[in-house]
């Protein structure tokens, strides 16, 4: 009988994934959250809930948000999504698939959901090392969130224990957490990680799609998604 609750994050993507894997190697009984935000693709969702039962989890719930209408984001509206970037200059810039505020939104559920159901602990899939430069994506976030979290609830002033959350790839670059994932016995093949999916398969152009071909090449593992063209295939083409 687990003895510990967790609330994941649960997008259906790679990362989030090996986070549930962790959590529950770690003994956690876990409960996943996903969110319909208002992307502009619904399989993501579809993943998620597939994992989720596959990892027989004690409840997924999925909440409906409308972040589209907030805009700003190439995930939630007509904006493009970038294609065949150089992952490797440095830049300040953040790109336009960051969704306004979407992580500090997302932890806000999970936190009164864990009240709920009395989980003291939070498991989110963030990453400081291959990532598209995302600010909520950094620890002085998640630092200044778990503060915020502890004085502003029930949970948090009455229960001395407070909320934990947690980021075991924080630290790790895709290739790790790969390696990390395969060890536990992940199914890469369940999981979505792309920005702009067509008919069903990865573009193999968009940041999240670069980041996770280089991981699984670094890792010398062979991606188990289907791509419609990678970028590397894409710049032979139109070199032709």
């Amino acid at each position: 009988m687990h003895s510990k609750k967790a609330i994941i994050l649960l997008s259906g993507g790679l990362d989030s994934t090996t986070v549930l894997a962790i959590a529950k190697s770690q003994g956690y009984a876990c409960s996943c959250l996903s969110f319909r935000y208002g992307q502009k693709q619904s399989i993501e969702l579809e993943r998620a809930s597939h994992i989720a039962k596959t990892f027989s989890v004690e409840q997924h719930l999925t909440l409906q948000l409308d972040l589209g209408k907030i805009g700003g984001s190439a995930l939630t509206t007509s904006l493009t999504v970038p294609k065949d970037r150089d992952l490797n200059l440095e830049t300040d810039e953040i790109p336009v698939t960051y969704v306004p505020a979407r992580n500090m939104i997302f932890l806000a559920h999970a936190v009164a959901w864990a009240e709920v159901i009395g989980a003291n602990d939070l498991f989110i899939g963030v990453n400081a090392v291959d990532y598209s430069g995302y600010p909520d994506c950094r620890p002085e976030f998640l630092e200044a969130f778990t503060k915020m979290a502890n004085l502003g609830t029930k949970a948090g002033v009455m229960d001395k224990k407070g909320f934990t959350i947690h980021a075991p790839l924080l630290y790790l670059s895709k290739k790790e957490i790969i390696e990390k994932g395969v060890a536990l016995g992940i199914d890469y093949s369940l999981t979505h990680s792309c920005y702009d999916p067509i008919k069903g398969k990865a573009c193999g152009r968009c940041d999240s799609c670069l980041l996770r071909l280089r991981g699984f090449a670094e890792a010398g593992i062979k991606d188990p998604v289907a791509y419609v063209l990678t970028a590397q295939a894409f710049r032979l083409k139109t070199e032709d």
